[in-house]
């Protein structure tokens, strides 16, 4: 069974002036280089982006270095008044940014509305818990009374924000936001392919009251101007696949710099033997093909039990088939083009192979060149196996393999038989019982009865990946201290730890040791 979708007729592209407007806030003193930005939904050049070069990227730190001193010394609730300022702005100005980043990425406008709403979270749970989490802290000393020791959480110093193109609002923002706040300055290097969206929120910040000297942004090729900027900064966050972020994590380890890394996913969702069959496949189709796939912790993979296997594999399909594309900017069609033609052939190439090995097309399953060069249909495959190459490797498009399972116990073992640990999902009428199977799946983050909206939409509570999905956690308290450098002061008052005068080593160290197994009478720690 196959489907040809329709589009829906949004003929409406980025102004010219816009583009212009934005690239004329660079600043690139002796560019190493020039490079196209192309629109995905149309093929078509938009402007031409300068790329950094090393002087430039060596300017650029020496600036952030001069200008996060002063940063840093603010107190922090006038640093997180300014991020509620970036908050106000980006409301204000929302459509605009839309606009940006429907262009650069070629998403549909409910898949841009849904990476501004989360900008806009994280920008309030930021602003909102800084003063909590970086509010010195008090620990009993060595010596209770006469130990007084503190914690802070200084900053790191400059850190360096290296961005995807597939979500540019939520994975620059998200990620700078949380580090400026931590009294930190921000060297940004984002996706060649998505600068323009990520000047527009550089641009707000300083229109927010960031100096421009303590955020700021270079351009260019990542596999070029990425490891200058690794090379130069305090810390690492970077956001993309699991080869690079092995770079990354060996040019930090060699200068012991510290670095979090969110990288790839072969994410699973486990449809119970009791789940409302037409809740599932409408979690599914938001699971696998939201951003056309383009979508880190999305669903590639679906275990469905035996019972209801059937009647899911119709719905899904049902539902796939009712999708349409978006195909320029503005509302209307709920899925878009991939970001190039280049990414269009990979999700074909993982397609043909699948078939070409006896698998079967439920839903989708072709290229879309009447629309425009990188679309894709939403593709749904049953019988895909271990030899083929979208078994196990990340596919990164809009396509989604189902494989029919007979208890939880398998279901739950297969889901886990890869070697990443991102996202994963588990669709049931039994609440306790889902929970239950999320505890045992081995993922940074479970959604029950979700895909990935409830588990990242919660800020409060941390994100990131287990195995080869990456180090560290976005949000939660760690999305913002791993910003930081926790330090000690101890102060010592009146008595002194070495031995007082007039007794021996031996009957001082007793005394200790006896007050040792006091405290441990008492319950003290």
């Amino acid at each position: 069974m196959t489907t040809a979708l329709g589009a829906a007729p949004v003929p409406r592209t980025l102004d010219a002036s816009v583009v212009h407007w934005l690239l004329s806030t660079l600043d690139v003193a002796s560019p190493a280089g020039q490079s196209e930005i192309v629109s995905p939904f149309t093929g078509t050049p938009m402007g031409s982006l300068p790329q950094a070069s090393a002087a430039d990227v060596d300017d650029a730190v020496s600036a952030l270095r001069a200008g996060q001193e002063s940063w840093a010394q603010l107190p922090v609730a006038e640093r997180a008044r300014v991020l509620l300022r970036f908050h106000d702005l980006v409301l204000a100005r929302r459509d605009e940014g839309l606009d940006i980043v429907q262009a650069e990425v070629g998403k549909s406008r409910r898949d841009a509305a849904e990476e501004m709403l989360d900008l806009l979270l994280v920008s309030r749970h930021y602003a909102r818990d800084a003063q909590r989490l970086l509010r010195p802290r008090r620990h009993r000393g060595v010596l209770p009374l006469a130990t007084g020791v503190v914690e802070l959480h200084v900053p790191r110093g400059v850190v360096g924000v290296l961005s995807p193109w597939n979500y540019p609002l939520a994975l620059v923002s998200g990620d700078v936001l949380p580090a400026l706040v931590a009294g930190n300055a921000v060297l940004v290097k984002p996706d060649h392919r998505t600068t323009l969206t990520a000047l527009w929120q550089v641009g707000l910040m300083h229109e927010a009251g960031v100096p421009r000297d303590v955020v700021r942004l270079v351009p260019g090729d990542g596999a070029v101007v990425g490891p200058l900027v690794v090379d130069r900064v305090d810390y690492v966050m970077f956001t993309g696949s699991t080869p690079v972020g092995r770079q990354v994590a060996a040019r930090c380890g060699e200068r012991l710099v510290g670095c979090s890394l969110e990288l790839g996913g072969k994410n699973a969702m486990i449809v119970r033997a009791d789940a409302d069959v037409r809740k599932a496949a409408e979690i599914a189709v938001r699971g696998s093909f939201t951003n056309a796939g383009q979508l880190c912790i999305s669903m590639e993979r679906i275990y469905v039990h035996d019972a209801v296997y059937d009647t899911f594999v119709a719905a899904l399909c049902d539902r796939v088939a009712a999708l349409e594309f978006a195909t320029g900017i503005g509302w209307g069609g709920t899925i878009g083009s991939l970001i190039s033609p280049e990414q269009r052939a990979r999700v074909q190439a993982h397609v043909d192979d699948a078939v070409a090995a006896g698998a079967r097309v439920l839903a989708g399953g072709r290229s879309r060149p009447d629309l425009g060069p990188a679309f894709f249909e939403p593709t749904v495959l049953d019988g895909v196996t271990e030899e083929m190459s979208s078994c196990r490797n990340e596919t990164f498009g809009p396509v989604v393999a189902l494989y029919r399972v007979h208890s939880d116990e398998e279901a739950i073992r297969r889901a886990n038989d890869t070697v990443y640990g991102l996202n994963a999902s588990v669709v049931t009428r039994d609440l306790a019982a889902g929970q239950a199977v999320a505890r045992r799946l081995r993922a940074g983050t479970v959604n029950v009865n979700e895909a990935y909206g409830a588990a990242w939409g919660s800020t409060r509570a941390p994100m990131g990946g287990m195995g080869d999905s990456g180090l560290g956690r976005r949000h939660g308290d760690e999305g913002l201290l791993k910003y930081t450098e926790a330090q000690t002061i101890a102060t010592q008052r009146v008595l002194g730890l070495g031995t007082p005068p007039g007794l021996s080593d031996e009957r001082w160290l007793g005394m200790l040791t006896m007050s040792l197994a006091a405290m441990k009478k008492l319950g003290l720690k």
